[in-house]
């Protein structure tokens, strides 16, 4: 394979294996908290203030955002069409809307309004007009980063404002992702990604080792797996306790 074919596919797979490592370790941390929710867990754990849990989600999650960055440069790269982007986008923010409706279903008190997919929606818009702008990429990025630590105003703390991320409480859900600060871990991914592919393409192209192969072939299909790696675990876990099998 040439080194330019998978620039003009915008899709490296070293990329797509970074991702698809960033879904299992997903995957493993939501089937734990599955279990814990179960009660299959001893002693029960506490998903939402032990460190052992909170700093994972919060480095699976920038892991996540870090490959989102690092995706739409390659396809910048690539010089994707509107339409495509446009469409993927339509496909995000159509299961943001879905993970909500789940979401009040079974957690009818703290069901999930602003979460990762409802984030990387207004992500990529954002990400998207700033293209341009490629020399800001990295300040604007520690700004994000940084302005939710100094600045947090009761006017954030509505369920319509929340989505900003400059509260002064974090409101109660099950999953939040607010623009601020993550907006910054998906630019730093930008500017990152343009970096590379600018002067290690050939080598972003290499084949990877058959190990990391299947790596790869998950992380073409984050949305997919994203929304079905729950309804699945929890499926099991239902059928299990009703048949009886632990």
């Amino acid at each position: 394979m040439s080194a330019t074919a998978p620039l003009a596919r915008g899709r490296f797979d070293a990329i797509d294996a970074l991702r698809g490592l960033a879904m299992l370790w997903m995957a493993a941390y939501h089937y734990a908290f599955d279990l814990n929710q179960f009660g299959y867990l001893v002693p029960q754990q506490d998903f939402y203030r032990d460190p052992l849990w909170t700093v994972q989600r919060t480095c699976i999650l920038s892991l996540f955002l870090w490959c989102a960055g690092l995706g739409q440069a390659a396809a910048q790269a690539a010089h994707q069409r509107p339409a495509r982007f446009w469409r993927r986008w339509a496909q995000i923010a159509l299961c943001a809307l879905l993970v909500s409706a789940g979401s009040a279903l079974m957690f009818p008190n703290s069901w999930i309004v602003f979460g990762v997919l409802h984030g990387i929606a207004v992500m990529l818009i954002v990400v998207r007009w700033l293209a341009p702008l490629r020399s800001w990429w990295l300040p604007l990025a520690a700004l994000a980063i940084a302005l939710p630590f100094v600045v947090q105003h009761p006017f954030f703390d509505t369920p319509w404002t929340n989505w900003v991320g400059l509260v002064t409480r974090k409101p109660v859900t099950e999953d939040y992702v607010p623009v601020l600060p993550w907006l910054g871990v998906m630019l730093a991914g930008l500017a990152a990604g343009h970096g590379l592919i600018a002067q290690h393409s050939a080598r972003l192209a290499l084949p990877l080792p058959a190990v990391l192969a299947p790596l790869a072939r998950l992380g073409r299909w984050p949305l997919t797996f994203y929304m079905l790696h729950q309804p699945l675990f929890i499926g099991a876990l239902l059928a299990g306790r009703a048949l009886r099998w632990w």
